[in-house]
C-alpha cells in the first residue's frame, strides 16, 4: 500500500535498501534547478512530499513551503513495493488511496499562484513500456473510474513518481531543492525507510510535526492533555497563497494513478466503500454533523452502527481531512449534545493511540510487555484460524462480523472488539495473525490505532483488569431481533431469533421445521466457550503479577505510553507486581540498558534523573483495554471531549484505587464480558 499507511506495518518487509527492478521517475536530468523555473535571485526551491497527509489545508509541510520559498513542488511517489501481493492492504483500500491522490492532484491544479509544467518525456515514454500505459490523457484512462483522472491534463498539479521515494528525493536535493514533509506515525519500516531519508538527504530534509502529536519529548506524556487540547483550539494551517509570491512546478512524468493502478491489476470487490475525494469527505463530516443528536445510539448495534456513525475514519486515516478540521468543525456547527462531546472525544482517542505509535514503533511487531511476548503461539491452530477469518466458528455473532469485514471493509468498534476478543481469549490464537487479518480488509484501518488497540483488548500491556466479550450476551444486547445476524448469515435466517445466540441449542424439531441443521448447514461452535475462557484467565491471572512489574521499568513503561505516563506506570507496578522482584527503590535503570537493539529512539534515550510526574487529567478511555490482541482493528474509544479531566483508565486501578461495584460485578460476569477480579471497574467500550 502507498505512502506511510499500510505495508510499512507487514512484519516481513525486507525492502530496505530501496533497489527496485523497475524504472523510476522522475529522471535527475527531467528536475529543474529551482533558478531554472523563478526569476528571482538564488531562489529557495522547495519540494513538499506528500505521504499520509493528502490534502492542502491544516498542512504544515504545504504552509511552510509556500511560505519560506520562491519555487513549490508539491510531490507524491508511488512505490511499487507497496503494491506487493503480500502487502497488508486491500484492493478496496488501495483504490480509495489512489482517488485520494488523484483527487490531491486536482486540488493543486485549482490552486490560485502561478504555476508552470516541466516536461519529463525520457521517464515518461520508459514508464509508458513499464506501466503499460500512454502518457495522461482521458482517453487513456477511460476504463478508470472518473475519480482517478483529471479533467484537465494540461493543468498543472502535484507532480507524480514512481519507484522507490529515498532515490527520487535524493534526485531533487542533487538539483538544488530542500524537502519537506509532514512527519507521521509509524511502525519500524515506516522509520527504517525515514532514517534512509535522513542519511541521504542530510540537512536538506525536514520533517515537521503540526499533527497534535507529541515528538522529541523524553517523556512524551507529560501534560498531553493540555497539549492536544491547545493544538485542537489553534488556528489551522493555511497555505497563504495570496500572501506569497511563490511558483509552484508540477513535472509531467506519466505518471498517473490509474496507471499504476491498472499496472496493478488493482480490482476492488468489497462493497459499500467510500469515495476516496475531498469533496467525499467534507460531504460525509457536513451530513455526520447534521445527525450528530442520534450519535449515541446508534454505534453499538452493528446493524445501526453502518449509517448512524461517522463515516470520517478513511479521510481522517489518509488525510483528507484533519483531526483538528474535524474537530473544529463539529464544535461550530454542531448543536450541543452528547453526541457532539461522544464525537469529539474520540477524536482525542485518534490522537491518543497514534500517539502510542510514535512513542514506541514495535506495536505491530512485538509485545508491549515482555511477560506476554509469544502468547497463544504455542496454540496456534490454522483451522480455528480459518474458521475465524471465513466466519465458521459456530458463534452466529462473531461469524456475522467476520463476513461483514470481508465483504465490506467495516465494522463498527464493538463488533472488532468482541471479534479481537475472541480470537485471542477464546480460541487462544497468536494476536498478530488477527491484527494482520484486520489491517489487511478495513479500508479505514489505522496503524497507530489497529495495532495499539488489538494489543491492549489482547491484554500484552499489563493494566490490571481484561475483558473477555461474551459473543451469544452480544447477540441478546445488540440484535436481539436478529436482523444483523440474518443479513450476514443467511443459512441461520429462518432460524427463531431466540435461539440465534445458541443455535446449537435449538431442538432438533426446531431445526427440522425450519431447515436449520446445526453442524451440516452451519457449523457447531469450534470452542467450547465457557472452558476457554477459564483457561486464559487461569494464565492471565498467573501472569499479572510479573506483568505489572514490568512496568515499573522505563523502557516499558514508555513503551506502553500510558496516558497517565511513567507515574502511572510505576503505580501499577507498585500496587499490583510482586515486590521481591522489583528495583531497588530510589534506582532506575537507562533507557539504553532496557531497549530492544532495533527499537526507536524513544526506547534509547538515557534516563538518568527521575521521570516528572504527569499531568493524569488526560482523556478517559471507556475501553478499559487497549485492542491490540489479536486480529481485528478497534475503533476510536469514547470519553474525553468536554468530559477531559478524570483520571486515565490506565492509571485509575492505581492511582485512585476505585473499585467496581459488587453488584455490577455480579451482573457483568454473569453475561462473561469481564472478569470479577476486584479490580477497577472501567467503563464499557461503548
Amino acid at each position: 500500500m502507498p505512502g506511510d499507511i499500510d505495508r510499512e506495518t507487514e512484519r516481513s518487509a525486507s525492502v530496505d535498501s530501496g533497489e527496485l527492478s523497475q524504472p523510476t521517475s522522475p529522471l535527475s536530468a527531467e528536475i529543474p534547478t529551482p533558478d531554472a523555473v523563478c526569476d528571482a535571485a538564488n531562489p529557495t526551491g522547495i519540494v513538499v512530499w506528500h505521504r499520509k497527509h493528502l490534502r492542502v489545508e491544516d498542512q504544515l509541510a504545504v504552509s511552510r513551503a509556500v511560505a519560506d520559498g520562491d519555487v513549490f513542488c508539491p510531490l507524491f511517489v508511488f512505490d511499487p513495493t507497496f503494491y506487493a501481493d503480500n502487502g497488508l492492504a486491500c484492493d478496496a483500500r488501495i483504490r480509495l488511496f489512489e482517488e485520494a491522490v488523484a483527487s490531491l492532484d486536482r486540488l493543486y491544479a485549482a490552486a490560485p499562484p502561478s504555476s508552470t509544467h516541466v516536461a519529463a518525456t525520457d521517464s515518461a515514454a520508459l514508464l509508458a513500456d513499464t506501466l503499460d500505459s500512454s502518457p495522461p490523457t482521458t482517453e487513456a484512462v477511460s476504463d478508470h473510474p472518473e475519480t482517478l483522472q483529471r479533467p484537465d491534463p494540461d493543468a498543472p498539479g502535484l507532480t507524480l513518481g514512481y519507484g522507490d521515494p529515498v532515490d527520487i528525493l535524493s534526485r531533487f536535493v542533487d538539483r538544488g531543492w530542500h524537502i519537506i514533509t509532514m512527519a507521521t506515525p509509524t511502525s519500524r519500516y515506516g522509520q527504517r525507510r525515514d532514517e534512509r531519508v535522513r542519511d541521504v538527504c542530510g540537512d536538506a530534509v525536514t520533517f515537521v510535526s503540526g499533527d497534535g502529536l507529541v515528538r522529541d519529548e523524553e517523556w512524551p506524556r507529560s501534560n498531553w492533555q493540555t497539549q492536544v487540547t491547545e493544538w485542537l483550539a489553534a488556528d489551522q494551517h493555511t497555505p497563504g497563497w495570496d500572501d506569497h509570491d511563490t511558483v509552484r512546478v508540477s513535472i509531467r512524468t506519466g505518471v498517473t494513478p490509474a496507471a499504476v493502478d491498472r499496472h496493478f491489476d488493482v480490482c476492488p470487490t468489497k462493497t459499500q466503500v467510500p469515495v476516496g475525494t475531498h469533496r467525499a469527505a467534507m460531504t460525509t463530516l457536513r451530513e455526520f454533523t447534521d445527525r450528530v443528536r442520534s450519535y449515541p445510539s446508534n454505534i453499538s448495534a452493528p446493524q445501526d452502527a453502518r449509517d448512524g456513525t461517522s463515516g470520517l475514519s478513511p479521510y481522517l486515516n489518509f488525510g483528507l481531512l484533519s483531526v483538528r478540521q474535524a474537530h473544529q468543525y463539529v464544535a461550530d456547527n454542531a448543536p450541543s449534545c452528547r453526541g457532539a462531546d461522544m464525537f469529539e472525544s474520540r477524536l482525542v482517542w485518534n490522537l491518543h493511540y497514534n500517539q502510542k505509535l510514535v512513542d514506541w514503533p514495535g506495536w505491530t511487531e512485538q509485545a508491549v510487555n515482555p511477560v506476554f511476548e509469544g502468547r497463544n503461539e504455542a496454540f496456534h491452530d490454522p483451522e480455528l484460524v480459518t474458521a475465524w477469518k471465513r466466519g465458521q466458528t459456530g458463534f452466529p455473532m462473531v461469524d456475522a462480523s467476520m463476513r461483514c469485514l470481508k465483504e465490506t471493509g467495516w465494522l463498527n468498534f464493538r463488533m472488532r472488539a468482541m471479534c479481537a476478543s475472541f480470537f485471542t481469549h477464546v480460541l487462544h490464537q497468536p494476536w498478530w495473525i488477527g491484527a494482520d487479518w484486520y489491517h489487511h480488509h478495513l479500508i479505514d484501518s489505522d496503524v497507530g490505532i489497529n495495532y495499539t488497540q488489538w494489543q491492549s483488548q489482547a491484554g500484552l500491556i499489563g493494566k490490571p483488569s481484561q475483558r473477555v466479550y461474551n459473543p451469544r450476551k452480544q447477540v441478546r444486547d445488540q440484535d436481539p431481533d436478529g436482523d444483523w445476524i440474518t443479513r450476514w448469515v443467511p443459512e441461520l435466517a429462518d432460524l427463531p431469533s431466540e435461539f440465534l445466540d445458541q443455535p446449537e441449542k435449538a431442538p432438533l424439531a426446531v431445526q427440522r421445521e425450519c431447515g436449520v441443521h446445526v453442524g451440516e448447514t452451519y457449523p457447531r461452535p469450534v470452542v467450547d466457550f465457557e472452558a476457554r475462557r477459564e483457561q486464559f484467565w487461569s494464565r492471565y491471572e498467573a501472569q499479572r503479577p510479573e506483568a505489572a512489574r514490568e512496568l515499573r521499568r522505563p523502557a516499558i513503561a514508555k513503551r506502553a505510553s500510558f496516558s497517565g505516563g511513567y507515574s502511572a506506570a510505576r503505580a501499577i507496578a507498585d500496587k499490583h507486581g510482586t515486590v521481591e522482584a522489583d528495583a531497588p527503590d530510589g534506582t532506575q535503570a537507562s533507557l539504553g540498558d532496557l531497549a530492544d537493539t532495533d527499537t526507536a529512539t524513544a526506547e534509547t534515550e538515557g534516563a538518568a534523573a527521575t521521570p516528572p510526574q504527569t499531568n493524569t487529567a488526560e482523556p478517559v478511555d471507556p475501553t478499559a483495554t487497549d485492542p491490540r490482541e489479536s486480529s481485528t482493528q478497534t475503533t476510536i474509544p469514547t470519553g474525553a471531549g468536554r468530559n477531559a479531566g478524570e483520571p486515565s483508565p490506565d492509571d485509575r486501578a492505581a492511582v485512585s484505587g476505585q473499585r467496581r461495584d459488587s453488584e455490577e460485578d455480579a451482573e457483568r460476569d454473569e453475561g462473561g464480558d469481564v472478569r470479577s477480579t476486584g479490580q477497577t471497574r472501567f467503563g464499557d467500550f461503548e
